[in-house]
């Protein structure tokens, strides 16, 4: 049978990043940029939660396929949360990944180092063609933020934030040991076992 899962971005990096984390359940995937009919899905909700289910099930119902969706941000102690689930527009609707760390650093400019604390939080859920939810995870990941950009790989705030154990921030960790240690990576991880049974079943 068949076995597609749309992957509910239509960043490639993220894409790409998703398909590997979960390649080992067998499937075949194809993100948003895959489908000139996908939808903007408004990310109005008020959690990650939310935002998540929204993009699964409305984009599951209009394209007719399995579609699993995530929905990530940052939350910086020192800011109250923020920027939440504003992380990709916390400068703006078309904010670049430069403007939105420029306006993080920005906020954090006085902040001790003792003072960053911050979490990476993901929440991943799985919708079928009709739309309904068939699967949720989420997981978090401890960090804090640099006071400037540090590595060039990942994207987002990957630059500024430092996995204290190992000195390094996700942009100048490699790839391998972010498969293991990010948010989306344990959310992925926590996911999978739910993908096979949902797969199988239809076998």
């Amino acid at each position: 049978m068949f076995r597609l899962l749309v992957l509910g971005t239509g960043n490639r990096k993220k894409g790409q990043e998703l398909a590997g984390l979960l390649a080992r359940v067998g499937l075949e995937f194809r993100t948003l940029a895959d489908y000139p009919q996908a939808i903007e899905v408004a990310e109005d909700g008020d959690t990650f939660a939310a935002n998540a289910a929204l993009k699964a099930m409305q984009q599951a119902r209009h394209l007719g396929q399995w579609v699993l969706a995530d929905d990530s941000g940052l939350m910086v102690d020192a800011l109250g949360g923020a920027p939440g689930v504003l992380s990709a527009r916390y400068s703006g609707l078309a904010a670049t990944d430069t403007d939105n760390n420029r306006k993080l650093l920005e906020g954090l400019r006085d902040v001790p180092p003792e003072r960053r604390g911050a979490q990476f939080v993901c929440h991943i859920c799985v919708a079928d063609p009709s739309g309904a939810v068939r699967g949720e995870s989420a997981a978090s990941c401890r960090g804090r933020i640099l006071f400037a950009p540090s590595g060039s790989g990942g994207f987002g705030y990957d630059p500024l934030f430092e996995i204290v154990e190992y000195h390094r921030s996700f942009g100048a960790l490699s790839p391998l040991v972010k498969s293991h240690l990010s948010h989306r990576a344990r959310a992925a991880a926590a996911i999978v076992p739910r993908l096979v049974e949902l797969f199988d079943a239809r076998e």
